[in-house]
Parts: C-alpha cells; structure tokens; sequence
C-alpha cells in the first residue's frame, strides 16, 4: 500500500471516529422540564356525548364508501341491501367502530338514559337474518380481500366486547353474530401465512394493527389457534426489528403509527424482560424521561383524509398507555398519552362528518386504555 492511501485511510477513519464522539445526543434528552398534561377521565357526561355520534349515522345510508368489486351488474345494490348490519357512517369498518363503541359505553354506563334505545337499535342491526347477509356478501368471489385486515380487526374487536357483556341482549347479539366471527378467523388463519411481508404504512392495511385486537379475541374466548398463528407470525415478522423510524411520522393521512402499533402488538406476545430487550433495539429513545412526540396537527377537518391525524393522536394514545403498563421505565409515557388525547378531544363532537363518523369510537378506545 502506498504512502498517499496510508494517509487517506487514516485521515478517513479519524474523521469518522471524531464525527461519531461529536455527534449531538438525542434531542429527546434535554433538561427542561416536561410540561405535565392531566389524564383525561371518561364520565357519563362525555359517554352521552360520545355516543351521540353513532347513534346519528349508525342508520345513515349515504353518503357511503362501498369499496365494492363486481363481477357482474347483478352485484350492485344499495349499502343497506348488501351490508343490512354494518351499512351505516359512511363504510364498513367505520359502521363496525360505532357499534363497538356503543357496546362499549354501555358497558361502561349502563345507567345511560337513552340505553334502552341503544340495546334496541343494536340488536336491530345485529340479527341472524342481517350477519347471515353480511356473510353472504364475504363469501362472493370477488370480495376475498374485502376489509383486509382492518375490517376483519374491528368485527373480533366488537365480537370481544359482546362475549364479555354480561347483558342478555350482549349474548344474543353474540350467538347472531358468530357465524360471520368464525368466518373472519378462518380468512385471518388462511391469509396469515401468505402474508410473506408485513405492511407498515399507517392506514387500513397496517399488519400490526390488524393483529392486535384479533389476538386479544382470542385471548379472551381461548381460541388457542388464532392465538398462536398470531403469536408466529407477528415474531417472523417484527421480531429482529431495530431503531423504528419514529421521526419519520407522521405521514400526511396516518391515523395509525406504525412504530408504536408494532410495539402495542409485541408487548402482548413477548414476556416482559424479553419485551424491554426487544423495545431497547426497537426505540431505544423511548425510555427516556425526557422522551418527547407532539401530537399530529390537522389543518382542514371537513377533508377526510386530513382528519385522520386526529385518530392518529388517539391511536397513539392507546399505544402509549399500554406501553406504560409494561412497567417504570415506560410510566412517563403516560403524560405523552394525556397530551395527545386533550389536543384533539374536543375537535371530535360537532365535528364535520368526514371525522364525526368515526373519530369517537378511536377517542373511546384510547380514554378506556388511559382510564
């Protein structure tokens, strides 16, 4: 090796080890003290607030996003004909939302004056006659992909929140809507395994958020099937993941963070020391006290991609919460969570339609977590 390359080599490895000794900590590690943001608590007044929102679309056929494929002429019809469940707030998954969330609420407050009503126009929605429709729509062939996995997520998610409601009207819902239950498990056990690479974006189609609440599901009936495909699948897929790009968020129309949504499913199949070595590679930076994220800003609610970001604090929220429940070192996302809820929570009732048709129930799932 001649002189000349000696010199460059070492004038290149000196560069970069004094680059590397001189490179600025993570901002995140400042020593101003970090504003406090108080937990925001779900009470009867908000609940009666909430609710109003579903309760106004859950029977609102149009305007609608029917996400159709058609083989022929003979498949079109309107939503109400194709989805007589889930027809309502503008398209499916958002249908599904609502319904959830009123389930939830009345979980919640049972002493909710207008409950009775709600019980009604639920099990209205949710009957054999109308879920045998609803599956008869699934089982087209052109609609193998319908509401994947997103759709899919949110029917367990309701379906969990029916099975553990000790109302008579919960178990009656629950035995109308297990047929089209069993179904959604038999498409997650078939796609599963096909799915050779995870998706990542922070919309419908997020893999880790189509996992999370399917897992809980079967967590809490014991379908020891879902949950260990679940368990496999979201080990191949995120298990040897390192330093999530967290400042790459958000995306212009995110209402999901993929960084944190991976977090949130993986707390739930790792045990706890293996978890905080998993977290530690993943987001080193998050276990700092100091550890900052500004909520997601909207600048038009009345555009309804736009509006995700507020769902994006909400989701946010939720991961955040259950990252907290995983022990010290994360308890100061809490104050995070808080921050991100009270930022958008009074944007979501007398919101414009493009956000009021399904911002509640992404607020109600976050406040529960928190709560």
């Amino acid at each position: 090796m001649n002189h000349a390359r000696i010199f460059l080599n070492a004038f290149l490895l000196n560069l970069i080890v004094g680059c590397t000794s001189e490179m600025p900590k993570e901002s995140s590690q400042n020593m101003e003290p970090v504003q406090q943001f108080e937990l925001v608590k779900l009470t009867l007044e908000q609940a009666k607030r909430l609710a109003s929102m579903p309760l106004k679309c859950m029977n609102q056929e149009f305007p609608n996003k029917l996400n159709q494929s058609l083989e022929s002429a003979e498949d079109l019809g309107t939503p109400k004909e194709l989805h007589p469940a889930f027809y309502g707030c503008y398209d499916w998954h958002s249908a599904l939302h609502g319904h959830w969330m009123l389930v939830k609420l009345l979980k919640l407050f049972p002493e909710m004056e207008n409950a009775e009503e709600i019980i009604s126009r639920l099990e209205n929605n949710i009957s054999e006659a109308n879920i045998l429709k609803e599956l008869e729509y699934f089982q087209r062939g052109a609609e193998k992909s319908f509401e994947r996995t997103y759709g899919w997520s949110w029917l367990l998610k309701l379906a969990e929140e029916l099975h553990t409601w000790e109302n008579p009207a919960g178990k009656r819902m629950t035995n109308n809507l297990q047929p089209l239950t069993d179904f959604i498990i038999e498409k997650y056990l078939d796609f599963l395994p096909k799915l050779t690479y995870p998706i990542r974006v922070g919309e419908h189609t997020n893999t880790a958020f189509g996992l999370v609440f399917p897992y809980d599901y079967a967590v809490t009936v014991g379908n020891e099937a879902l949950k260990n495909k679940i368990v496999e699948r979201a080990k191949f897929y995120y298990l040897n993941d390192q330093n999530c790009p967290l400042t790459w968020e958000p995306s212009g129309f995110d209402f999901i963070s993929p960084c944190l949504e991976e977090a949130n499913l993986m707390r739930r199949i790792l045990p706890k020391a293996e978890f905080q070595k998993w977290m530690d590679a993943y987001l080193p930076g998050i276990t700092n006290p100091n550890f900052q994220l500004e909520p997601a800003q909207v600048s038009d609610r009345t555009d309804g991609k736009l509006v995700h970001l507020d769902g994006l604090n909400f989701s946010r929220a939720w991961c955040l919460y259950g990252l907290a429940s995983e022990g010290d070192s994360f308890q100061h996302l809490k104050n995070i969570a808080n921050q991100h809820i009270q930022f958008s929570l009074e944007n979501v009732v007398g919101d414009a339609y493009e956000g009021g048709h399904w911002l509640a129930s992404f607020a109600v799932y976050a406040l529960d977590e928190g709560n």
